[in-house]
C-alpha cells in the first residue's frame, strides 16, 4: 500500500468520525463545579440566577453543585431545578464544552 492511498484512507476515516460526531445526540449535564448557594435553614441549594425569587434566609454558604449533592441538599425552587436541566447537544460539541472551548449555559 503506498503512502498516498494510506493518507486518503486516514482522511476518510477522520472525516467519517467527525460527521458521525455531529449527528450523535448527547445530554450534557451541569458540571459538579457549578456554583450554588447552600440555604442551610431549608437544607437545600439555590443557583445564583434564582437567588432573589427564592426568598432565602441569612444562613447561606457559597459552594458547588457537587458538594450540595454530597450532603444530599435538594434544589430549593423550581427555578433552580429548571436552571440545572441538562443541555441537548451533539457529541463533538459536548467534548468542546467539556474542554472549555465552547461555553455552556452554566458558565458564569
Amino acid at each position: 500500500m503506498n503512502a498516498r492511498r494510506l493518507l486518503t484512507i486516514i482522511v476518510a476515516v477522520i472525516s467519517g468520525l467527525l460527521i458521525v460526531g455531529f449527528i450523535i445526540p448527547v445530554q450534557l449535564d451541569p458540571p459538579e463545579s457549578t456554583r450554588v448557594i447552600l440555604e442551610h435553614n431549608e437544607e437545600a441549594f439555590i443557583v445564583p440566577e434564582c437567588f432573589e425569587e427564592s426568598n432565602p434566609s441569612n444562613f447561606l454558604e457559597e459552594s458547588t453543585l457537587g458538594y450540595a449533592k454530597e450532603i444530599n441538599y435538594p434544589p430549593l425552587t423550581q427555578c433552580t431545578e429548571d436552571a440545572l436541566q441538562g443541555e441537548q447537544t451533539n457529541l463533538v460539541a459536548s467534548w468542546l464544552k467539556k474542554l472549555g472551548i465552547l461555553s455552556t449555559k452554566w458558565d458564569e
